[in-house]
């Protein structure tokens, strides 16, 4: 397997840890780590103090307060179209991290392989060293991030027992089309795999549609859906999360879980319940706000003499670092500071292909549009 020199023998410290770091010794605009220095809406906020005044702070139940189980089957419903039962098929977690890796301890054995969008985010590589199972990496390549079918499809061995997929995609922005993805589920089906689905930024596209796998003719039956409140409604501190699909994928994330934390969040959970059911405006305003907070940083990306790869989704924006003279995205990550009085992070540590990410860097637009104004300011001296 092709492994990255970038990263730390076995599960140390994340990229995003060491940027994040560097951001507060040398007082940078952190577009590092991904979350909004913003919170979500008041009323958002407001139910939950009420739950916490109105004694709902002992343990929730394992799969997760009966309202929030309710809320995620109806939202599911009303978006896609897709028949829950909350009482079997839905389970909440400590945010989607928790339930990918629950999932993945769950459903894969020690020496299954297991198909993985490259490149990906940093924890699937630590749930799948946990559960004793081989990734298999898929490349999207810049500059369009497409699909690469032959590559899917060659990728299978009869040791191949699960795909996790990723869309919208992070970090690239790419948001798979219908046809992408019915290509993943005609694979899924002919190879008898199983789909977990990490979709937490499902409400974070631009022009483009985003379609769960679980939508597709026979993938129903086969694919563990994940999101969460965090990216949806910028609270990603309150780690509530959820996975759907059928009861024995359901069941299997939960008998992992059950070992992990259990539960957690029990007064957020009703408030997140709320947001789900009467949440949808705001949501939908939440993207307006994102993409002008993109175009925003693509523009003066552009203009500090980026190539820039503008996202169809998600809140990062993909920069090729070549035009500007440089070929390692990593080393201009650790030298930004002092260069721009930036932080980003650079592609190549999501990658097991590396050289496939090291002219790239990843940048977060999902902070107040006078702190993009200042990282572009800052970032103008590039040129």
């Amino acid at each position: 397997m092709r492994t990255s020199s970038s990263r730390v023998a076995g599960l140390g410290t994340t990229v995003f840890a060491e940027m994040t770091e560097l951001a507060q010794r040398t007082g940078s605009v952190n577009l590092g780590q991904g979350f909004p220095d913003t919170d979500g809406p008041d009323w958002l906020l407001e139910a939950a103090r009420e739950a916490i005044a109105g004694g709902r702070n002992q343990y929730a139940p394992g799969r997760g307060v009966p309202e929030l189980r309710r809320a995620v089957a109806a939202h599911q419903r009303r978006h896609y179209g897709l028949e829950l039962d909350p009482d079997t098929q839905v389970a909440a977690s400590t945010g989607a991290t928790e339930a990918i890796a629950a999932a993945m301890l769950g459903l894969v054995e020690p020496g299954d392989e297991v198909l993985v969008l490259e490149p990906y985010y940093d924890s699937y590589t630590a749930c799948l060293q946990m559960a004793g199972a081989t990734r298999v990496p898929v490349t999207l390549r810049a500059p369009d991030f497409r699909l690469p079918l032959d590559e899917l499809r060659a990728a299978v061995t009869p040791r191949t027992t699960a795909i996790l997929l990723n869309t919208p995609h992070n970090p690239t922005g790419a948001v798979l089309t219908r046809a992408e993805l019915q290509a993943i589920a005609d694979v899924a089906i002919e190879h008898d795999l199983v789909v977990v689905s990490d979709e937490v930024y499902e409400h974070l596209t631009f022009d483009v549609e985003h379609v769960p796998i679980a939508t597709l003719p026979g993938m129903a039956e086969r694919t563990l859906t994940v999101s969460s409140a965090g990216k949806t409604f910028a609270v990603t501190g309150w780690k509530v999360g959820w996975a759907s699909g059928p009861a024995p994928l359901v069941d299997a994330m939960l008998a992992a879980k059950q070992f992990m934390t259990y539960t957690s969040g029990a007064p957020l959970q009703p408030a997140v319940a709320l947001a789900l059911d009467e949440g949808d405006a705001w949501v939908a305003e939440n993207a307006v706000r994102m993409r002008a907070q993109r175009d925003l940083l693509c523009d003066g990306l552009e203009a500090a003499g980026f190539g820039v790869l503008r996202p169809e989704g998600t809140y990062f924006v993909t920069t090729d670092v070549r035009p500007l003279g440089f070929d390692d995205g990593l080393d201009l990550c650790r030298r930004l500071p002092e260069l721009a009085g930036v932080v980003a992070v650079p592609h190549q540590v999501f990658y097991d292909d590396v050289e496939a990410g090291r002219p790239l860097v990843r940048w977060a637009f999902c902070k107040r549009p006078e702190v993009l104004e200042e990282a572009v300011r800052r970032l103008a001296r590039l040129r």
